[in-house]
């Protein structure tokens, strides 16, 4: 049931929030990492030394000194991040860490504490490399650009030139298998480009002259001129790493609550501990070492570490997914925000359909009238001022005259009625004295005969007198929302055109798959005609439609939507960069190369395709599914070890490792999102 609206004209103008972001610096993050290795691998040196000297009876100062070292390697880099985090004034897992390793020490458990500092270091290592995975998902887009250009100068001379020195309006030649190094606009050369680094799309897109290519892609069979449209910092490319780089930094609300709850609860797990050695030692008056070890223990097991690190390693490794298949969301929250969309707005033209007329119909009188209607003496009572008896001409020479006139006009239902022609390999004819009418049509001459292609304003202005047959057919193609241009010669009716905007392919199929996810209402927002409107909704199955309406009318109503339950606006970018903003999410569609779209939208999806939508929604979904379980598991492996140590005596090493192996699989899980298309 499709339910049509007019809303009225409203007022108000919005402002599109600007946003510019800098690509941090790897270097000093990859020396860390590499540095973090290399002393794991000492610790572990230390440690199995320490124990095979240990084992040996050697003098208790020789173990422990190899113990101290195992001590020095593998606590250096979480003893650095504690005493950050104690200039802060907070307690975070790396000072629990810590102070159990010296308590450890204090009552000549080395040993333990040494294995307690190796499994936290590798731990710490494991993970940082398994964020670095999905980080360098990402980071792998900078080496797709090459660092220079083949330019060519205007007198025809051929010189590699860093990209750096590249200007715009620069013109670089590009080879056959070549990475194209800037964003520019084809001058000369056909080709297929593979656009999948940008775009996520899995077949190569052709491009002639005119048309846009962007740094990054790679060029196939032919050889391309480019003309230089973008400096190299501002290219789609260097923009798409840009936004990624700050979607990692900006953190999901769950993230959020989890590292401001992180020195809450390190603080509780400090005061349970004392609590623990004070109560076993007084209370129960157990010998001191079996309660501080105990107390050690309790605060190595009730350490959050698998919980603080269970989000970050989902949430990025979903956004490298959607990265790498040219969705690209700005941060965590609106990652799981989309999870949570249950009303999709989207804008038609452009978004639903192509943006782009093209004739669905070619109508002459013949397939029409009966014979009487081609009889003058006939149609001389209805048409007494003038010859417009219908005239008998086939599909192809109705087009070819009507493509004839329109060549010299700049019309989109011209350009349409043109490619169509194209389509055919009709021969197109000169034509002289061409004129356009606004609103109303165009008119010239072809081969001395005064051809009119128009709307019925234009045929009755002209006093022509057009069969009910012909008209009852063409409000038949209007009530399904095409616009119908009629055709006539010298004033006599030759027929009509339907032309109608495109549906995108695989829309229905896209439309039903969001349905299946839960998408409870999809709605139409649209400036088009409510008759135009309709027709698209009923064949695309929308629930609502909203027609006539300006671009401060799609505000005020994505605002009421988004007041009833959490609503998605899907569109261009550019005129619906204000309805974009004031949504729970604004997913802006066939964004690349579009500074609005990229600056403007929460989520940007770099092509023109539909079918990115529910793999969005899908992704998003499942990252949450991801993420509740990783804080579930981390949760429940806290409770048992914790109860095991009041039940079992749990030993120091046993809870190491729970604690730690927790923390690895937590992030193992989190990395699959990585996986999938």
């Amino acid at each position: 049931m499709v339910n049509t609206q007019t809303q009225p004209q409203r007022t108000r103008q919005d402002s599109i929030p600007q946003q510019t972001t800098t690509a941090p610096s790897e270097t000093g993050t990859s020396q860390f990492n590499r540095a973090e290795a290399i002393l794991t691998v000492l610790c572990t040196v230390f440690l199995v030394a320490g124990w095979i000297a240990d084992a040996l009876n050697t003098p208790f100062w020789f173990h422990t000194a190899l113990f101290l070292g195992a001590y020095l390697t593998g606590g250096y880099v979480g003893t650095l991040t504690a005493l950050r985090a104690l200039r802060e004034r907070r307690l975070d897992v790396n000072v629990l860490m810590i102070v159990a390793a010296l308590g450890a020490a204090s009552i000549d458990y080395w040993a333990e504490g040494a294995t307690l500092l190796f499994l936290f270091s590798l731990s710490n290592t494991l993970q940082t490399y398994a964020m670095e995975r999905s980080r360098n998902a990402i980071r792998a887009l900078m080496k797709l650009r090459p660092n220079e250009a083949l330019r060519r100068a205007p007198d025809g001379s051929e010189k590699l030139v860093p990209i750096q020195d590249l200007q715009i309006g620069d013109r670089i030649i590009v080879k056959p298998g070549e990475r194209i190094a800037m964003d520019g606009r084809v001058s000369a050369g056909t080709s297929v480009v593979d656009q999948a680094a940008i775009t996520g799309e899995a077949l190569p897109t052709e491009k002639f002259v005119g048309d846009d290519v962007y740094a990054g892609t790679v060029n196939g069979h032919g050889v391309l001129e480019v003309t230089v449209t973008r400096l190299a910092q501002d290219s789609t490319l260097a923009r798409v790493i840009q936004l990624v780089e700050q979607a990692q930094t900006r953190k999901a609300a769950t993230q959020r609550f989890l590292d401001e709850f992180e020195p809450r609860y390190a603080i509780g797990v400090m005061l349970l501990s004392l609590v623990a050695l004070l109560v076993s030692y007084f209370v129960l008056h157990h010998p001191w070492d079996q309660s501080f070890y105990r107390a050690m223990t309790l605060l190595v097991v009730a350490s959050p570490c698998a919980l603080v690190i269970s989000t970050p390693a989902s949430i990025l490794s979903a956004i490298a997914n959607a990265a790498r298949s040219g969705i690209l969301f700005k941060g965590g929250t609106y990652l799981e925000q989309a999870a949570s969309v249950r009303a999709l707005a989207f804008d038609k033209t452009g978004t639903l359909t192509l943006g782009k007329p093209r004739v669905t119909d070619v109508l002459v009188a013949s397939q029409v009238l009966g014979e009487k209607w081609f009889d003058a003496e006939f149609f001389r009572h209805l048409d007494p001022q003038g010859p417009s008896t219908p005239e008998r001409i086939s599909e192809n020479e109705m087009l070819a005259l009507a493509a004839s006139v329109e060549r010299h006009s700049e019309h989109p239902l011209g350009d349409a009625i043109i490619a169509q022609a194209t389509v055919r390999n009709l021969d197109l004819m000169e034509a002289s004295e061409v004129s356009a009418v606004p609103g109303r049509g165009v008119m010239g001459r072809v081969d001395g005969a005064w051809i009119q292609i128009g709307n019925k304003r234009m045929m009755e202005s002209s006093n022509q007198v057009w069969p009910e047959p012909l008209r009852r057919a063409a409000r038949e193609f209007e009530s399904h929302g095409k616009t119908v241009v009629g055709v006539s010669r010298n004033n006599h009716p030759l027929g009509f055109l339907a032309l109608a905007d495109t549906l995108r392919p695989n829309a229905k199929t896209a439309l039903d798959l969001l349905r299946a996810q839960g998408i409870r209402r999809i709605i139409m927002v649209t400036g088009d005609t409510r008759r135009v409107a309709t027709a698209v909704a009923q064949e695309l199955n929308i629930d609502e439609v909203y027609a006539d309406l300006l671009p401060e009318d799609k505000v005020k109503l994505v605002e009421r939507l988004a007041q009833q339950e959490q609503t998605a606006m899907v569109g261009d970018g550019v005129n619906d960069a204000p309805a974009l903003a004031v949504s729970h999410l604004g997913i802006a569609m066939g964004a690349i190369g579009s500074d609005v779209a990229l600056e403007t939208a929460d989520v940007v999806l770099m092509r023109d395709d539909l079918m990115r939508l529910p793999y969005l929604i899908e992704l998003s979904k499942r990252a949450r599914r991801i993420v509740w379980q990783n804080i579930a598991f981390a949760l429940t492996v806290i409770v048992v070890l914790i109860l095991s140590v009041f039940a079992i005596t749990l030993p120091l090493p046993l809870g190491v490792v729970g604690h730690e192996g927790s923390t690895l699989l937590v992030v193992l899980n989190g990395l699959r999102l990585l996986r999938g298309k």
